[in-house]
């Protein structure tokens, strides 16, 4: 058996021992059913709790199908990323600081094989995860609201998952080249406020990695530029190769800080 196919059995039976194959998916599975509930049953919520004055009338806008999937994926690209990267950030990191690490550095091993395993198995934790939580939200909004085009759903959360691939090899990159802190700071900075900013002067550019979710709910309907979504696809991928090199080249680096 290949080092690369041990190291990501280790990395599997830490992930279900640790519950992370458990508790990640199941709060990305709230996150996708909250927004397609709360959306159709608000104005029932409002009345049950009093909060609607005499004579007070309000009118909840007609949403799509395409309109809640948008709204489920605002919520993973909150809630959910910072789940992710704090499940993940201290994957290297933490093992490093409390010398766990050195049961693999006393073997000869490949560190190409043992920082890909981390990634391999972290982002195989978040697909999954991502892909329940579309399931359920898809789930509630064909029952409410109506059927999707499921050849748009599939290229949107195909994309999408590229996506969270680059999320996964930034925060893993972060964690082999600094310490768990240090390494949750910068990740939330490159990730999290990477997308507040692109959210505020993104308009000065139409192709960039953080626009990547939202060109993949563009995909829902026909008004993107094609031209820009295949630059940013390519532009994500390379990332993703980018910070997959730089967090073999820290965890070889910096395998002489492991406690002993």
């Amino acid at each position: 058996m290949s080092q690369f196919s041990v190291l990501v059995q280790k990395e599997l039976r830490e992930s279900w021992r640790s519950f992370k194959l458990l508790w990640i998916p199941l709060v990305f599975i709230l996150l996708g059913v909250s927004d397609p509930l709360l959306n159709y049953f608000m104005m029932d919520i409002l009345k049950a709790v009093g909060g609607m004055p005499e004579g007070f009338e309000m009118v909840m806008p007609e949403f799509t199908p395409a309109d809640i999937l948008a709204a489920s994926t605002g919520q993973f690209q909150s809630v959910g990323l910072i789940v992710l990267i704090t499940a993940f950030v201290g994957s290297v990191s933490r093992e490093r600081q409390n010398g766990t690490a050195t049961l693999l550095y006393v073997r000869p091993i490949s560190y190409v094989s043992l920082f890909l395993s981390k990634w391999v198995v972290a982002a195989l934790v978040a697909i999954v995860s991502v892909v329940a939580g579309y399931a359920a939200s898809t789930y509630y909004t064909i029952i409410l609201y109506g059927t999707v085009e499921w050849d748009r759903f599939f290229a949107m959360l195909g994309t999408y998952i590229i996506w969270i691939c680059l999320v996964m090899a930034i925060t893993l990159a972060m964690s082999a080249s600094f310490k768990t802190v240090v390494a949750a700071t910068i990740t939330i900075i490159l990730v999290l406020v990477g997308l507040i900013v692109d959210s505020f002067i993104g308009s000065f550019w139409s192709v960039s990695p953080w626009k990547l979710a939202n060109f993949a709910l563009a995909l829902l309907s026909d008004y993107y530029d094609k031209t820009d979504f295949v630059i940013t696809l390519g532009l994500s991928i390379s990332l993703i190769i980018l910070f997959i090199i730089i967090g073999i080249v820290m965890s070889k680096r910096n395998a002489s800080t492991t406690k002993i």
